[in-house]
This record gives C-alpha cells, sequence and structure tokens, in this order.
C-alpha cells in the first residue's frame, strides 16, 4: 500500500470520548462491572456510520488508499512471521506483553497467556491461565507474575463475578503468581489498592518488587475509590515471601490537585501509566491531564521534579516511554479512549498522537520541554479505531527509534534521535474490521524484545521482523527479562 501523506494540520477541538462501565465489553466467568468510568483503554460497542462515513470508507478501500477488510500490508522493511489466534477459553480483550527468557506473558481482560516463543516463527501456548478482572496488565519479575485488576469483584479468587464498585465489600487490585513454573502458574497473593489497578509498573529491589499502583476516576459513591485520589498506591511483594505482600502507601502526586479539565481534556484524577527507569532514578507518569517527571531515588517515596500539560492537544496522558540515555520522553495522547477513528484524515496529524519532550537541567532543576508531535502518516478508515498506545524501544546504540501499537492503525516503528523531526521508517497493519461499523480491535501492545517485534493483537499474538540497517545493530542486544513500563539499560557488545 503506498503511504498516504499527512494532511494539513486542522484545529478541530474533539471532546475525550468517554467509555462508560455499559460500554465494557462481557468478559470471562461473568461479565465484571466497571470499577469506574474509564476513559481509556476500554473496548466500546460497535457504533453505527453515518451514510457519509460509510461512502467515504468504501471510497478508500476501492481506492487502495486504504487496505480492504483483514487485508494484510506492510513496508518492505517488516516481515510477518506468525500469526496466533486468539486463546481459546480467554474471550476477553487482549492486553500487554511482559518478557522473562523464552516466554512471553501476554494479558487478556481474562487472564494471561504463556508463550513459548523460543522459535519466534512458530510460538506455541504453554499454560493459560482463566482469572477474570480487567484489564490484565501485566509484569514479570523473577519468579513472579503481577497482574491488574480495574474491575470491581465479588472476591480476590479467580472464580470471582463482577459487583458493583459502590459496595464496600467489592474487590480489585494486584494479583500475583509463582511462576516458577510456567506450566502451572500458582496464585499466591493479592493485595487490594484504592480504585483498583488500571496498570502498574515495577520497581525491583534486591529483596522486593515494589509495585507502582495506577488508577483514577474516584467517585463519591465508590466506598473504595474516593476522591480526590491524587496520587498511587505503593505494593510491596517481598521475593521470598511473596504471600506478605501489602500496601506499602498512598503516595500523594498532587497534593495541591492536578489538572482540573476542560471541554477537550480530561481533569487529573490519579495517573494512568508510570514508566520507571530505575537505573538513572527518575520515572515518568502519564497522568489523564497531566505528564510527570518524578525522582524515585527512594522507591517507596516517589517525588516530583516538573510537570507538564498540553490543553490545545493533549487529551488523555497515557504513557510514557524514555530514550536510552533518559534524556527524552515520549508521552502518548488516548484521544477517544482507544475506541475512537482517531487517525482519519479529519482529525489531523497532532490529536492523538505522540508528543516529544527533551529533559533539561539537573537535579531538582530538571524540566520537560516539548520538541515535537509524532502520528502515523497512513490515514485510517472511519471504521478504525485507531490512536497512539503501547510501545517500546528498539535498542540500537546512538539512535532513538521506537516501535508502537496504533490499535487498527497497526504497528508502527519510527526514528526519534532528532527529537524535533520524528518520521516513520517501518510499518504493519490489517486492513478494518468492517466496512460499516466502527468495531473494536487491532494492537494493544507492540515490543520489541530480542530480535523481533511481538504485537497483541485483538486476533491473536502477531510476531515480526524488521530488517532495515538502521535497526539491525537491535539484533545484538539480549535482555534475560522485560517488562517495557520499567526500562532498561542497554549494554551493546
Amino acid at each position: 500500500m503506498t503511504s498516504l501523506h499527512e494532511a494539513p494540520v486542522r484545529r478541530r477541538r474533539l471532546a475525550v470520548a468517554v467509555v462508560t462501565a455499559g460500554l465494557l465489553a462481557t468478559i470471562g466467568l461473568a461479565g465484571p462491572a466497571a470499577a469506574t468510568p474509564d476513559p481509556g483503554d476500554a473496548p466500546a460497542a460497535p457504533e453505527q456510520l453515518s451514510e457519509s462515513q460509510r461512502e467515504r470508507a468504501e471510497a478508500a478501500m476501492e481506492s487502495g488508499g486504504i487496505p480492504g477488510v483483514d487485508e494484510i500490508v506492510h513496508s518492505d522493511n517488516i516481515s510477518p512471521l506468525a500469526g496466533i489466534p486468539h486463546a481459546e477459553g480467554l474471550a476477553g480483550t487482549n492486553t500487554d506483553i511482559a518478557f522473562q527468557g523464552r516466554y512471553a506473558f501476554a494479558g487478556n481482560y481474562d487472564g494471561f497467556v504463556v508463550y513459548d516463543i523460543r522459535r519466534p516463527s512458530a510460538p506455541r501456548i504453554v499454560s493459560q491461565v482463566l482469572c477474570p478482572g480487567g484489564q490484565g496488565d501485566i509484569s514479570v519479575s523473577g519468579d513472579l507474575l503481577f497482574l491488574s485488576v480495574d474491575s470491581s469483584r465479588s472476591d480476590d479468587s479467580c472464580s470471582s463475578t463482577g459487583r458493583p464498585a459502590t459496595e464496600a465489600d467489592a474487590w480489585e487490585g494486584i494479583r500475583v503468581f509463582d511462576i516458577s513454573d510456567v506450566r502451572s502458574p500458582e496464585y499466591v497473593a493479592a493485595v487490594e489498592t484504592a480504585c483498583g489497578s488500571h496498570t502498574h509498573t515495577l520497581v525491583p529491589e534486591r529483596r522486593s518488587v515494589y509495585v507502582y499502583v495506577s488508577s483514577y476516576s474516584p467517585s463519591d459513591t465508590f466506598p473504595d475509590c474516593q476522591p480526590p485520589h491524587d496520587g498511587i498506591s505503593i505494593v510491596e511483594v517481598p521475593r521470598n515471601a511473596p504471600e506478605r505482600a501489602e500496601l506499602s502507601s498512598f503516595d500523594v502526586l498532587f497534593p495541591g490537585g492536578g489538572f482540573p479539565g476542560d471541554e477537550d481534556s480530561s481533569a487529573t484524577a490519579g495517573c494512568h501509566d508510570i514508566t520507571a527507569f530505575p537505573e538513572i532514578d527518575l520515572a515518568a507518569g502519564a497522568c489523564m491531564g497531566d505528564g510527570l517527571l518524578m525522582d524515585i531515588s527512594e522507591p517507596e517515596h516517589p517525588r516530583i521534579l516538573d510537570r507538564v500539560r498540553d490543553a490545545d492537544n493533549f487529551a488523555f496522558w497515557h504513557s510514557a516511554t524514555f530514550s536510552q540515555d533518559g534524556t527524552k520522553v515520549v508521552f502518548t495522547d488516548e484521544l477517544g479512549g482507544g475506541g475512537g477513528a482517531m487517525c482519519n484524515e479529519e482529525v489531523g496529524p497532532e490529536l492523538g498522537a505522540n508528543g516529544i519532550y527533551d529533559v533539561r537541567g539537573r537535579g531538582d532543576n530538571v524540566r520537560l520541554e516539548f520538541q515535537s508531535y509524532f502520528k502515523i502518516p497512513r490515514h485510517q478508515a472511519d471504521t478504525e479505531n485507531c490512536v497512539a498506545h503501547n510501545g517500546s524501544l528498539i535498542p540500537v546504540r546512538g539512535r532513538d527509534i521506537m516501535v508502537q501499537s496504533w490499535y487498527q492503525g497497526g504497528v508502527s516503528v519510527w526514528d526519534f534521535t532528532d527529537s524535533g523531526n520524528p518520521h516513520e521508517i517501518g510499518y504493519f497493519e490489517r486492513g478494518p474490521i468492517t466496512e460499516d461499523v466502527l468495531a473494536f480491535g487491532g494492537s494493544w501492545s507492540a515490543y520489541y524484545y530480542n530480535g523481533y517485534i511481538y504485537s497483541n493483537d485483538q486476533k491473536g499474538l502477531d510476531v515480526l521482523r524488521v530488517d532495515d540497517r538502521r535497526t539491525d545493530p537491535a539484533e545484538r542486544v539480549r535482555l534475560p527479562e522485560l517488562n517495557v513500563q520499567t526500562q532498561p539499560r542497554y549494554f551493546y557488545r
């Protein structure tokens, strides 16, 4: 497919699409009720398009400008190696991925799947755990696996059922599994956290793992999720006794209040996601209406160094990625909550995009300075949910290259070495799921691990290979473990 050029910027104020509990997909054993109204990462019900939108989508596909329904297209430097269908028994939405050795751990609203990826061209399922409670954000550290539950349940067991968040005995938080035997993961602990755990981030120490729990959208009607909810829960999990996992503290990040919000941007009432870079004692927080830079030299007590806002173009600060040396941060904006068609020509190149910031200064005087936006240069159909989502670095010495998911916009490989001039260097995508209805689908997370790209798509697990002189040196970098929200220091041979 010939790439479409970006349209000129059109200043169009777009309100955040708030996806309420009633629109959440039915999940697992008994469709859990949403803990909070969630403007991000919630699969929405199919939406009928207007006649003009349908005609425009059909015309774009017929002209070849947009691939046909389920048609696979990719740049010459990207090769699809494998596509493993959505795991049977886990009907929920596919979400995040973590890696350890020869295994990939793929999260799902219903639980998680363990894949053996020793042969990337032929991954196989080793085990799968049915333990419903969206959204299944996932991390691993040593023999421990952590799973987020942001859907209020009747209790903390894997056989729990949905329970309204207005009930005081409803449960949501972090689940901990022992994965010393990946063929039979063992559920060993659970810790309840205020407003649940939409996402989480590991800050591993020698004796314990600290888990930064991000959640948001409190309500006076939720006994376990009261406003202002101006911070994050921190859970400590002893490595040698994970059953003793407990809430260490609730750390207030916004003592004076976060961004109050407006008609186009979310108010801050907690964080959506945090990326830690332990080697340099920094973390970047994507917190609804605010972008944060934090000092984590004392993991139990993160400290704010700088806070930025972008009320003109960012609707919902969703996630963050540091450059290899920590001198840049890429923040993503999940305009439309992941369910909207935000990559069509009408929306333009700056909304629902990445914002690239340079990290300037030292010590307590460090600050974030905006440089540019990046958005995929390939327009998507009005039937395709598309917006900036989860990605990771491709480790190349002296360059900052990232692979990133865009839901039905597919997988993009792009270079932000020059933070003021980012550009795409490769892509993989499928055509729309349908040609007449806006339906949820596509790649939730796309990460580079030990020579290959793994994408947790709603159709299943995709494995891609990138062959390009700009990324080839990354093949010599090997990691024993990767949780993308805990960025490693890369070492080169």
